[in-house]
């Protein structure tokens, strides 16, 4: 692997089943870069659903076009009880078990309280996703180190789990740690367990959640890993391109409506607010010597960020139909079924291969749109 391929990462935020807008623009790589085959990114890094696409795309770092068909092979077949157990029974009796855990102090018995059982996700990604192949891509150069982000819901820490190259140096920050360990489905459970909706995966003596959730820096586990240019793929609507209408208000906010801007604020604010910021530190650098960049510890980072075009709410509106009947149930009763804010939280759980079929199709054209800036820098 030349060196140059080792410092450019690939950097996956979270977003449920919005994650389907990631394998589009990946597929668009395969095809944009002179070699399908060769994997360009030496460091990955994912959270939530971005890292059940991380770290099938390390697993796979022999062959970076072998992977993307596996990866639209998955998304394109998903249905929701591929992920989740369905039917009035079990949201029954996980919402029982939620209500029990209030006479606790909040502590459920048995199985950690969550809406959703996602034992199905964990059979599916052991299928899938092969750690075992890890520790030969990284000893024969293919990749420097995969990273997946969860949060310790006792300390309340970001906690960035990586496997890579024996160089590498674990770190510490305010709320954020930096661990090498031998990387496990259960790192990807935890990072992709939505609060309250999936339940909370124990690594060693803490139960972890989300990853996306308080991750105030989601750019610095990619830079702390080496990376000297980042290629982030997003999940959230590119606003900067487009005039937002503000919609007359019609009624009261519904709680699914409330619940989507949280889930936003987690999945989407945290990475637009650290792609704002690398870009200030770019444009400061120019302006240093290279003394002052030392004793300033500011480097620059090239960044490529893919983002959607669409609004996901939107899409996710047209494909509520294709649920589950008690999930449609669900939504229909939490205000989830409407474009006016309510789907937005629709468009995290609505794993049905429609509605990731027209997101991994929007992000190929997205990424093919800018076909020659992608080109440019990958070959830099």
């Amino acid at each position: 692997m030349q060196q140059e391929q080792k410092k450019t990462a690939l950097v996956l935020s979270g977003g449920g089943a919005r994650g389907a807008y990631q394998v589009g623009t990946l597929k668009a790589i395969a095809h944009i870069q002179p070699d399908g085959g060769a994997n360009p990114f030496g460091i990955i890094c994912g959270t939530s659903a971005g890292a059940i696409n991380a770290s099938l795309l390390a697993c796979e770092s022999d062959h970076y076009g072998h992977a993307i068909n596996r990866l639209e092979a998955l998304w394109q077949n998903l249905q929701s009880d591929r992920i989740h157990k369905v039917g009035y029974s079990q949201l029954l009796k996980s919402t029982l078990r939620l209500f029990s855990s209030f006479f606790r102090e909040g502590i459920s018995s048995g199985a950690p309280a969550a809406l959703l059982d996602n034992e199905p996700l964990r059979e599916l990604l052991s299928t899938e996703i092969d750690f075992d192949k890890l520790d030969e891509h990284i000893n024969n150069g293919r990749l420097h180190a995969l990273c997946i982000t969860a949060l310790a819901y006792s300390s309340g820490q970001n906690i960035s789990f990586y496997q890579g190259d024996r160089g590498i140096k674990g770190w510490r920050r305010n709320q954020r740690l930096g661990v090498g360990t031998r990387l496990t489905h259960d790192h990807l459970m935890a990072s992709s367990a939505l609060p309250t909706i999936f339940p909370p995966v124990k690594i060693h003596q803490e139960y972890f959640g989300d990853g996306a959730i308080r991750q105030s820096a989601p750019l610095s586990a990619a830079l702390h890993l080496g990376a000297e240019k980042l290629f982030v793929v997003g999940v959230s609507y590119n606003k900067k391109d487009h005039a937002e209408s503000r919609e007359p208000v019609t009624h009261k906010p519904s709680f699914a409506q409330i619940a989507g801007h949280l889930l936003n604020s987690s999945f989407i604010d945290a990475m637009d607010e650290d792609l704002e910021m690398l870009e200030k530190f770019n444009f400061i650098s120019r302006y240093l010597s290279k003394d002052q960049l030392k004793a300033a510890n500011i480097r620059p980072i090239e960044v490529l960020s893919i983002t959607p075009s669409v609004k996901f709410d939107e899409i996710a509106a047209k494909h509520i139909s294709a649920l589950p009947l008690s999930m449609r149930t669900f939504f229909k009763t939490i205000g989830a079924t409407s474009t006016g804010g309510g789907a937005s939280m629709a468009s995290y759980l609505l794993f049905e291969a429609a509605f990731c079929k027209e997101l991994m199709e929007s992000g190929y054209r997205d990424a093919m749109e800018r076909e020659e800036e992608i080109r440019a820098f990958l070959s830099a």
